[in-house]
């Protein structure tokens, strides 16, 4: 039986987040290439290295620890939110570090471990997953861009000297992530922890208006082309249009504007905006994306405004491998028996691209009061215990 070390883990966790700790309680900022996104990583590296696992790192900064010969792959990703919490990304990676230590004190199975970069989206949606899963060209991430302007291209130079070829995901029998929740239902139920079934997908594109810079203190506002006006149309409309089309678990998210040029006595010549959607169904998004298209244009008609869209980026929705979801209720009930669910998962993560790959489950611990994407995240440490304990006895009996 493989044993884990509950203050080992937590130990690691802690010390993780450490590296651009900021804000209140545990928050963290560890943005995809940022100085202490690669501290980290290089302090993930030697702890890979001291549990007996060949490190390797991929030309997108993929982080591997590789066991010898056909293993299961578990881990998750170590970069965070412009404001995150200590949690997102990085519980998988250090369950999957305390669990390939235990394996190997026990001889057994063999477990890899992999923390995937820019999950969190500062170049695109999921990159390095995404990238080696064959969901995204090489080519087109490294054409995208943050929002100061930076490329992926620009970025991944930083890891280039230790950048090796992509992993050959044949060695690898499946893969499991561990993740918060990252909502209220686990931790409002009391239970300890969720077997995803499911994860829905995502769509996501940039949309500018272009309307035309002026006076804000001469210019009448019958005379006015505003593109930041047009923007606040098409969101009044938009709700009004897939009102009829979404059901309740359908999310629709406006999150990250720019306007040009951005000061007070100036008619916004321009409105960029981030636009995200998510469904687990493909053709309810395909749906939705022919009313947010059909609604910005109509938008730029009406205001005789100016109307591009960016890359469409995206992931189909996922169901979770029946043999692995088997193997982790089996430990759930094993180790938290009737303090379980099986459950969907709204968020996205690296298994939806993995999935393309090999054989992928996931399973969820609480977050308190469903907090994630933010300092204030968290989830009791007794719950992070029984997680690992969880994901430990899938592993044992998938080996």
């Amino acid at each position: 039986m493989m044993q884990v070390n509950p203050e080992r883990f937590l130990a690691d966790l802690h010390r993780l987040r450490a590296f651009g700790a900021a804000g209140v309680g545990r928050g963290v900022v560890r943005p995809a290439f940022s100085e202490a996104d690669l501290a980290a990583r290089t302090w993930l590296a030697g702890e890979m290295r001291a549990a007996g696992l060949a490190v390797h790192v991929d030309p997108v900064g993929n982080l591997f620890g590789l066991a010898e010969g056909r293993s299961i792959l578990l881990g998750s990703h170590t970069d965070s939110q412009p404001e995150g919490g200590w949690l997102d990304g990085a519980l998988g990676v250090i369950a999957a570090l305390e669990i390939a230590r235990a394996a190997q004190d026990a001889g057994g199975p063999p477990v890899s471990v992999v923390s995937f970069q820019d999950e969190e989206g500062r170049f695109g949606v999921t990159t390095g997953s995404a990238i080696w899963a064959g969901m995204l060209a090489l080519d087109d991430a490294d054409r995208q861009t943050d929002r100061d302007g930076v490329s992926f291209a620009e970025a991944r130079a930083a890891i280039a000297g230790e950048a090796g070829e992509f992993v050959d995901p044949g060695q690898f029998s499946g893969f499991i992530e561990m993740h918060i929740e990252q909502g209220p239902w686990l931790y409002e139920a009391g239970e300890a922890v969720g077997v995803v079934t499911d994860i829905v997908g995502i769509r996501d594109m940039r949309i500018t208006l272009e309307g035309e810079q002026n006076h804000a203190g001469t210019t009448p506002m019958h005379r006015r082309r505003d593109a930041f006006q047009g923007l606040a149309r098409f969101n009044a409309l938009l709700n009004e249009r897939l009102a009829g089309v979404v059901t309740p678990q359908t999310v629709w998210t406006i999150g990250h504007v720019r306007l040009h040029p951005d000061a007070h006595s100036i008619v916004p010549g321009r409105a960029t905006f981030s636009m995200q959607w998510r469904d687990g169904d493909a053709g309810r998004l395909a749906r939705m994306e022919e009313i947010i298209r059909d609604t910005a244009a109509e938008v730029a008609r009406e205001m005789g405004l100016g109307l591009s869209f960016g890359d469409l980026l995206g992931l189909e929705p996922m169901p979770t491998d029946a043999r692995l979801r088997e193997a982790l209720c089996g430990a759930a009930e094993a180790v938290a028996p009737g303090r379980w669910r099986q459950m969907p998962s709204g968020a996205l993560h690296d298994a939806t691209n993995v999935a393309r790959l090999m054989p992928s489950a996931m399973l969820f611990v609480p977050s308190i009061d469903g907090i994630s994407h933010a300092f204030a995240e968290d989830t009791a440490e007794a719950d992070l215990v029984v997680g690992l304990e969880v994901l430990a006895g899938a592993v044992a009996r998938l080996g």
